[in-house]
């Protein structure tokens, strides 16, 4: 019965298999199937992606990989002045400045400027160059701050001169143009209505140009309310690193977009441009792009303590408008061509670069909402994914740096860091960044559909505060002040007490 039984179910499973036996037909069970497909992975081959997927996925690569150039270009000019200890000696101003040898004349223009325009020429009338003159600029429309201009012109009789802009449509350019015929320094300087100029600032720059030969000197600007709201204080460190690094590349790579004020420029030079352009919003880079395109000798200096300070714009929806016309004029400026003019072609390609990053910035803003929702909602193959997570590193690093950046600002110009400015840094990194993207976005709308109104930004004096305490030069300095101040008096008197 055993022997029958184990018989039956030998028969059932079929003949036994020995070594080196050739292979039956048929299936052989629990062996699973031998229809693997090539490539050794098991597993299906993907199907091919749809043009939905195709756009979707090359718009997430364009995204970080732009992102990834411009955070790592950014953090390349940020760290520029720092180097090397010589290079970041290089950028201040000299410690013993020459006696003076030229006349400035300082334009400062004004357009419903009457909160804050006032304290500023009383403060640039303190200068304690021996030789300037200040012509302050106000539309025939504009009464309040044509009374508060006529006032301090009345306290400085020897100093201020008021001449009225009856130009239309009304934008600085034309009115510093207007300006200049007036003129009678041969080294004209520009300042903002709501400026504090530092008191030895026209010393430092008479020398300055005396030790260079330089063409035009840049000084620096540094915004200084970073406590007033989440944006300010991004914007604070921007100007930071902006003049005391980045500007200083630009000069020794002979291209340079000049800032807005606490410029100066010989005479000669402007008559030599004509000027400003009347019709560009960013009037301040379009000079600048055209002396470098003529080999014009730029110097930028920045000293801490010599700094102009001014505030940030009081809104989101001001610095809004402010950004998106500094982004229009470089689009001005990209389709003027005069950078074409340069003589190298690395100069020609920084200057292609930095004025097409409005097009970079608005095309990464239309770009980012797609990405985000690709990685959401969408399963991203592997390799895209990680290419995805590039632009993270320069980001963090770049994050490091500003951090580092803040607490540096905090020690020079004697203001609390606090831990919650830190934090309100780490967490405004993204929504300032979509800012960035979204003005020049409205930037790239306005210039394609001719829409060139200048906007202007509105001042409240955020940062006015008691006179600040002048420091970091030689007592020589107050020296000079003193010799000035009598040699200015004599001027006044016809040379008697």
């Amino acid at each position: 019965m055993t022997t029958t039984l184990s018989a039956a179910l030998v028969t059932a499973a079929g003949p036994l298999l020995q070594p080196g036996s050739p292979a039956t037909s048929g299936t052989v069970p629990n062996r699973g199937t031998t229809n693997v497909p090539t490539g050794g992975s098991g597993q299906l081959p993907h199907a091919a992606w749809s043009l939905g997927e195709w756009i979707g996925y090359s718009a997430l690569i364009v995204v970080s990989v732009l992102l990834t150039l411009v955070a790592l270009s950014t953090l390349w000019w940020m760290l520029h002045a720092w180097r090397s200890r010589d290079a970041l000696k290089a950028t201040r101003f000299s410690e013993t400045p020459r006696p003076a040898a030229h006349r400035f004349t300082l334009l400062v223009p004004g357009r419903h400027e009457q909160d804050v325009m006032g304290q500023t020429l009383d403060m640039l009338a303190t200068q304690d160059h021996p030789d300037f003159e200040i012509i302050a600029i106000v539309g025939e429309d504009d009464p309040e701050t044509d009374a508060v201009v006529r006032a301090a012109a009345a306290r400085h009789p020897e100093l201020i001169r008021v001449v009225v802009d009856d130009t239309a449509p009304k934008n600085k350019p034309k009115a510093m143009n207007l300006a200049l015929q007036y003129a009678t320094g041969d080294i004209v300087g520009v300042f903002d209505a709501e400026d504090e100029v530092y008191p030895h600032l026209l010393t430092l720059v008479d020398s300055r140009f005396q030790e260079t030969g330089a063409d035009v000197v840049q000084g620096g600007v540094q915004l200084m309310n970073f406590k007033s709201s989440w944006w300010s204080l991004r914007n604070v460190l921007e100007y930071y690193f902006w003049f005391r690094s980045r500007l200083h590349f630009h000069a020794e790579s002979k291209f340079i977009p000049l800032g807005g004020n606490t410029v100066f420029v010989t005479r000669e030079r402007l008559e030599w441009s004509n000027g400003w352009d009347a019709h560009c919003l960013a009037e301040d880079c379009e000079l600048g792009v055209r002396l470098s395109a003529d080999n014009a000798k730029v110097v930028v200096a920045y000293s801490p303590e010599a700094v102009t300070r001014e505030e940030t714009p009081p809104t989101f929806a001001s610095l809004l408008k402010q950004r998106t016309r500094w982004n229009q004029g470089f689009l001005q400026v990209l389709g003027k061509g005069e950078w074409r003019k340069l003589p190298t072609r690395k100069q020609r390609f920084f200057a292609r670069y930095l004025l097409t990053m409005p097009f970079i910035q608005a095309a990464t803003g239309l770009l980012i909402p797609l990405s985000v929702l690709m990685i959401a909602f969408v399963k991203v193959p592997t390799s895209i994914a990680l290419i995805s997570f590039i632009p993270l590193a320069p980001t963090l690093m770049l994050l490091a740096v500003e951090i580092v950046g803040l607490g540096e600002f905090g020690r020079l110009y004697k203001e609390k860091v606090r831990v919650r400015d830190y934090v309100k840094l780490v967490l405004g990194l993204i929504p300032y960044q979509v800012f960035l993207a979204a003005a020049a976005v409205r930037a790239v709308v306005r210039h394609v559909q001719g829409q060139n109104g200048w906007e202007k930004t509105e001042h409240t004096g955020q940062h006015r505060t008691p006179a600040p305490e002048v420091v970091g030069f030689p007592s020589a300095v107050t020296e000079t002040a003193t010799e000035s101040a009598d040699a200015r008096e004599l001027q006044t008197t016809g040379g008697t007490r």
